[in-house]
């Protein structure tokens, strides 16, 4: 590998979009190191170092909620609007013609993706300041001052902070289609990436200040050993896949012989990446989220009820973890289906006079991937399901509570770094030059 990492910056052009990749991470860096006003930056840390939640979110986030920067919201308003549009495009007529107008029509679906991110990151950046806003200090202050936007003395700056949060929302994303352009890699992952592996120096000093190395030493050998055991299985499962075999009909034109070639159809293990775990992780954070804003009701029962939700609802709970299983599970099906069927593989192969062996084309072949594809599906479902409660499995094995071994932030760091190393090797292959997984 280290021989392939040194042709990959002898060509000018590659070692340029690597340089360039590097250096877009850096600005990355400084924009979410940028504060924003009127925020009790340590009170706000001592706050999230006590939520296991808003420590994921904080890690996502590359430490920018730690600062409250104006990168705290990261990309993730963008992705929310991706994945709508996503869900919305089977189900609207136009959105369905504009897929199938080619590279015209994903320019507009993503021109509509950047518009929707917009009025999200808004929404996204005032439901978090306002927790913050509502949450106080041991000395009894609020963590946001000044934030309000139906008081008049408060509405400006509270203007201010979501324009600037959603800004940095926005900046992140135009860099992130920079590095898609000009660099290597998808831009908005390694932005998402680089915002993990920047967490990850912080979430190791708290597991060795926190426990002791002589204290809990075999703990945390455990807890590692695991961690290092899924990204072993993150990258088999990502990397399975069933080869259902395809026959291409001969025909003749123009005195030519065309076809007769046997192809295949890769049908993955787990085609729906790490979509699912971000539809569960959405959905199992509203019930908190709502009971934060419950508990300072004066109503006595509506708080016994904000306090119920808030116990119930604890990510280092068993019942929590149970229906996070069943729901990444759930969802994995579901997205993997949708995706399915925007592909419209069985409609292509008819167009193209391809057919699977054995299989009449049309609806049978249909329902033939589709069986198929349940049942490779309902291993990759399952291993994510497990992959998800993972974290707090090593948990409860190991008592080593310090370090936050996030799932999808598993996923996403072992996925973006498999993607980009091959279109490293591609870049070299195309040079024939040895690549670093061959």
């Amino acid at each position: 590998m280290l021989q392939a990492v040194i042709n990959a910056f002898k060509i000018p052009d590659l070692r340029r979009k690597i340089l360039f990749t590097l250096a877009m991470l850096v600005v990355f860096r400084f924009i979410a190191s940028v504060p924003i006003p009127n925020v009790d930056r340590a009170g706000l840390r001592d706050y999230i170092n006590n939520s296991e939640l808003l420590g994921m979110f904080n890690l996502f986030s590359g430490g920018g909620l730690y600062n409250f920067s104006i990168a705290a919201l990261g990309v993730y308003p963008y992705i929310t609007a991706s994945i709508i549009m996503q869900l919305m495009t089977p189900i609207i007529p136009r959105l369905n013609e504009l897929s199938n107008e080619g590279q015209g029509g994903r320019n507009k679906i993503n021109q509509y993706t950047h518009w929707l991110t917009v009025p999200l990151a808004l929404l996204q950046g005032y439901g978090q300041a306002l927790l913050f806003s509502g949450a106080t200090t041991s000395g009894g202050t609020n963590l946001i001052t000044g934030f309000g936007l139906f008081d008049r003395d408060t509405a400006l700056p509270t203007v201010a902070i979501l324009l600037s949060m959603t800004a940095g929302t926005m900046l992140l994303v135009w860099i992130g289609e920079l590095i898609t352009e000009n660099g290597v890699g998808n831009g908005i992952s390694i932005i998402i990436f680089g915002g993990i592996v920047a967490s990850m120096p912080s979430s190791l000093g708290q597991l060795f200040s926190g426990n002791g190395i002589s204290g809990n030493l075999i703990g945390i050998v455990f807890f590692l050993a695991i961690g290092l055991l899924t990204i072993v299985g993150v990258v088999l499962v990502n990397e399975g896949q069933r080869r259902i075999p395809v026959h291409h009909a001969k025909r003749v034109r123009a005195g030519r012989v065309y076809g007769g070639t046997t192809t295949h159809i890769p049908l993955k293990v787990n085609s729906a990446g790490m979509i699912p775990l971000i539809f569960a992780v959405s959905i199992m954070v509203f019930p908190g989220m709502v009971a934060s804003f419950l508990q300072t009701s004066s109503q006595s029962s509506v708080q016994d009820v904000a306090q119920w939700l808030t116990n119930f609802f604890q990510p280092n709970t068993f019942q929590y973890n149970l229906i996070y299983f069943f729901m990444v599970v759930g969802f994995t099906f579901f997205y993997t289906m949708v995706i399915f069927q925007q592909q419209r593989i069985p409609e292509n192969l008819q167009r193209q006079g391809a057919f699977v062996p054995g299989v009449r084309p049309g609806r049978n072949t249909a329902s033939y991937l589709q069986k198929v594809l349940s049942r490779i599906t309902l291993v990759g479902a399952l291993f994510l399901g497990l992959v998800a409660v993972m974290p707090y499995i090593a948990q409860e094995i190991t008592g080593v509570r310090a370090l936050l071994l996030s799932s999808t932030s598993l996923l996403i760091v072992v996925g973006v770094a498999i993607d980009t190393m091959r279109q490293l090797e591609a870049q070299l292959m195309m040079r024939n030059y040895e690549g670093f997984i061959n």
